[in-house]
């Protein structure tokens, strides 16, 4: 499906390229389900944080790359040529394709090192012998269980966190690009810094990846000082913006915009909160797959169904109220749901911690 999407850039048609959106937003799904299933089957309760964290740093490293190519390749240059285009989609189909094959080369663990791997082997004989159940009821199973866990205490909880990670996603992603692109004091480099702004927000993500990864296992203090660390490095991004950006620049027209903000638009300025923005979005992301692949080490799959549901949802709610909301407003709705959403995962690994610290089992809370 990746690659299917991709490859319609290379000679797009409008019917091909809203066919290929539908069916992208479908493998997303799945492949976010998959891998964080694969994710939270090959760690371990010490493992599960550092390897969260490496996932993160290699994911987000696209953005990197990606924008790093495009900075250099496309610099100075007005209008993108056909044979351009081509050359980025080819490529990037090619390496979506490697990435494919390289998935099925992904070991398969030991069962008594899968986390939270507690069944007696009369129970595995069991499952053995009981008849094989065909996709479509293993489907409808999946689904209930989902939405089993969407109405337990601890999924409300980090949904709220999830809901944030999805409003901030589109933020950094769509809306704050399209912002810098629109402020005409920037003058010529304004398109360029679109993508020196990816570039930074790409090295956020993977400094935050990594260094978590490495710290996680001699972290005594849990997950909750990263996301606080998260949330106050998204406030001060938040802060810098309202003062740096003009309000209107989400709704500007094709023309830019020559209002003012509350200080002179600084392009320093504008790219440190790029590194802001993917910092803290690394805390949030590595820290959610971290507690997911935790609590629901037994069957991890429906947990991250939810998480990408709830993400994705409100990610194209973002999309839609970006299109008219003035720039103040919409940092004031993810300050809002940051907070809380904070607060609400403060909460689930507080009681996770003391039912751990109480001997019981972690998953029972």
């Amino acid at each position: 499906m990746w690659r299917m999407y991709i490859a319609v850039f290379i000679q797009p048609f409008t019917w091909s390229f809203y066919t290929a959106s539908v069916f992208i937003g479908i493998a997303a799904a799945v492949l976010w389900t998959a891998q964080g299933n694969c994710l939270t089957i090959n760690s371990d309760e010490h493992t599960i944080g550092r390897n969260s964290g490496i996932f993160w740093a290699l994911l987000q490293s696209s953005l990197f790359f990606g924008n790093l190519y495009i900075y250099f390749a496309w610099q100075g240059k007005t209008q993108i040529s056909e044979g351009d285009r081509r050359t980025v989609f080819i490529a990037l189909t090619v390496i979506s394709l490697v990435g494919t094959v390289l998935f099925f080369l992904i070991r398969k663990p030991d069962s008594e090192n899968i986390l939270g791997e507690d069944e007696s082997s009369d129970d595995q004989d069991v499952e053995v012998n009981e008849p094989a159940q065909n996709n479509m009821t293993k489907a409808v199973d999946a689904f209930k269980k989902s939405l089993k866990l969407c109405v337990t205490k601890e999924m409300l909880l980090l949904s709220i966190t999830t809901a944030y990670t999805g409003l901030e996603l589109t933020f950094f992603s769509g809306v704050y690009g399209t912002c810098i692109g629109a402020v005409n004091t920037f003058g010529t480099e304004e398109k360029s810094l679109i993508g020196l702004s990816g570039i930074f927000i790409g090295i956020g993500e993977i400094l935050g990846g990594s260094l978590f990864g490495l710290l996680s296992k001699n972290n005594r203090f849990g997950r909750n000082p990263v996301v606080l660390l998260g949330i106050l490095v998204h406030f001060v991004a938040f802060y810098l913006i309202f003062l740096n950006m003009p309000a209107d620049a989400p709704i500007a027209p094709l023309e830019g915009t020559d209002s003012s903000a509350y200080i002179k638009p600084s392009k320093e300025v504008a790219i440190f909160c790029s590194l802001l923005l993917g910092l803290g979005d690394s805390c949030f992301n590595t820290q959610l797959l971290s507690i997911l692949g935790f609590l629901y080490s037994e069957d991890s799959a429906p947990a991250f169904a939810v998480f990408k549901f709830v993400q994705s949802i409100c990610a194209a709610v973002a999309f839609f109220y970006s299109n008219y909301l003035l720039l103040h407003w919409q940092l004031l709705l993810m300050v809002i749901f940051g907070f809380f959403g904070t607060v609400s995962f403060f909460t689930v690994e507080w009681e996770a911690a003391a039912v751990v610290a109480r001997g019981s089992d972690y998953r029972s809370i």
